[in-house]
């Protein structure tokens, strides 16, 4: 009876360039695995052996062939949601990037044309910030009238 103990080598009698790396290590050990079936495998002998190896050998490609054929068309949709072809429009011909980095379409205002991303930001806050303002400046204005109409003309400082 073979034990797996004399299948096992000391590591001393093992060509140091299969030490070098734990891929080369791997490989040794491949190498050394027993390459004779055992009694309880119940595989096929002779050439029903060779067709049963084509036959589990073709339902692995097939299974690898659809898993590549699925990752690439996932990636085509990616790729094709990411970026729609008519939102790649080139710069018109001699165009020069602001230093601030490129902003916003001008809308033909040509003195905003040297203004960066982060400046046009600021921009557009600002002027929410002054909106919003004007807003609650109208508001208080409305509901100070609203109050003085409804007092009658005595708050307003007319006497009758």
């Amino acid at each position: 009876m073979a034990s797996t103990t004399e299948h096992e080598v000391d590591p001393t009698e093992i060509d140091p360039i299969w030490t070098t790396s734990r891929t080369a290590r791997q490989i040794y050990a491949l190498g050394e695995v027993d390459k004779t079936d055992a009694p309880g495998d119940n595989l096929p002998q002779g050439e029903e052996r060779s067709e049963q190896f084509v036959l589990e050998v073709s339902e692995y490609f097939e299974r690898l062939d659809s898993i590549q054929v699925a990752i690439r068309s996932s990636l085509a949709h990616i790729r094709h949601s990411r970026i729609a072809p008519s939102a790649i429009n080139a710069p018109p011909p001699g165009f020069v990037p602001p230093s601030l980095g490129v902003g916003l379409p001008a809308d033909g205002n040509v003195l905003q044309t040297n203004r960066g991303l982060q400046e046009e930001r600021v921009e557009r806050d600002a002027w929410k910030g002054i909106l919003d303002a004007l807003t609650r400046l109208k508001d208080a204005r409305d509901q100070e009238f609203r109050q003085n109409s409804q007092s009658g003309p005595s708050a307003n400082g007319v006497h009758g």
